[in-house]
């Protein structure tokens, strides 16, 4: 790749970055899209390389108080991960990877009886349960259900607790946007991570 392309890959990758992080566009396939022709170009960046501009443009736009936030949505999402202790929950998202930015959420992933899980949520005074979603997705050619939960935390942070089946615990899923394993946070790693490194990242840049 020469320079000039270069060039213009990475100002599509931060044009698709801007309309992200401004909430113009939700998806990073239409983002790039939507990137690629205000630029003029047909020129389409992977979605890492988007991902690194939008970390970028966080940084810019939101600075030290971006890691006193991620701070606080760790620590909140270990407190809704001990209430659901019993079906092993993982810190996934951005919350996880460090990477986190105006208008992210806590996403937690879990495994059991949903109704379960959305019963204890909705008993919990000062959570506010918003909705409950049912999906079905399509992983290697197969349908795949699970239960979204979505909730506001006891510091009103938005959070999503997606309830798959028991049959899905150690399942490896990889990340469409960084491309590499979704291992996440389990509460013992959590716990102690907010101890020793409470704004570690989790990202393969």
């Amino acid at each position: 790749m020469n320079s000039r392309s270069a060039g213009l890959r990475e100002k599509v990758a931060r044009e698709a970055a801007t309309l992200l992080y401004f909430g113009l566009e939700k998806e990073y396939k239409q983002a790039k899209l939507k990137a690629a022709f205000n630029v003029g170009v047909h020129i389409i960046p992977r979605n890492v390389e988007v991902a690194i501009e939008l970390d970028n443009i966080a940084e810019e736009n939101e600075g030290a108080s971006r890691f006193k936030r991620l701070v606080e949505m760790r620590t909140e999402a270990l407190k809704l991960m001990k209430l659901l202790k019993t079906y092993r929950p993982l810190l996934v998202g951005s919350v996880w990877r460090g990477t986190i930015r105006h208008g992210s959420d806590i996403d937690i992933a879990v495994y059991g009886d949903d109704i379960e899980v959305a019963s204890i949520l909705r008993k919990q005074k000062k959570l506010t349960v918003f909705s409950v979603e049912r999906i079905v997705v399509v992983e290697q050619g197969k349908p795949v259900p699970s239960v979204h939960i979505h909730l506001a935390t006891w510091k009103k942070y938005n959070a999503e607790v997606v309830v798959r089946s028991i049959e899905e615990v150690g399942k490896k899923r990889f990340c469409e946007t960084f491309g590499d394993e979704m291992r996440g946070l389990g509460i013992g790693v959590l716990e102690k991570l907010l101890k020793t490194n409470p704004t570690q990242r989790f990202v393969p840049f």
